[in-house]
């Protein structure tokens, strides 16, 4: 009998453990995983402005603060940057947080204004749900908040491409 207890507090040492190694992953920054892109030679980004006004009236805060603090480091990465190049003005409208899935995806859309081009852009993310999204819920939110500007840095790019 002592032995089967001693096998039930080893299993439960073990499965706390695991849990902590699990929930010890969130900690992380979500753009931590970003790799700079090569800019390519007509594309010298210079100045970034990001202007989320709209968006406070929109979604408010602390949604619209974490686009602002996410867009010109996603932008700069995707983007490249350059001291000469002409200033990119970004404008966000929307940013809609959808249930999850393919089905009702994350949706962020806005202005941009790069080289006398105006464009419009729309960056959808799907978010998947994932259980310690329960237990740190702004962190999660804010990681979602994030992988759309991701998307739309990557959809911009495409467009000033084209």
């Amino acid at each position: 009998m002592p032995q089967d207890v001693l096998t039930r507090r080893a299993a439960l040492i073990g499965f706390g453990a695991f849990a902590c190694m699990g929930l010890s992953g969130c900690n992380t920054t979500p753009g931590a995983g970003l790799q700079p892109a090569a800019a390519s030679p007509g594309l010298g980004v210079g100045p970034i402005d990001v202007d989320t006004t709209p968006l406070v009236a929109y979604v408010g805060n602390p949604t619209a603060g974490w686009a602002q603090a996410a867009l010109p480091a996603a932008l700069t990465r995707v983007l490249g940057s350059s001291a000469g190049g002409p200033p990119l003005q970004v404008r966000i409208d929307t940013l809609y947080l959808g249930g999850g899935g393919p089905a009702d995806p994350d949706t962020m859309r806005g202005v941009a204004t790069f080289g006398g081009r105006t464009i419009r852009v729309r960056a959808v993310s799907t978010y998947i749900a994932n259980p310690t999204d329960q237990a740190l819920p702004e962190q999660a939110l804010q990681g979602r908040v994030q992988a759309l500007a991701v998307a739309f840095a990557y959809r911009l790019r495409r467009k000033l491409r084209a």
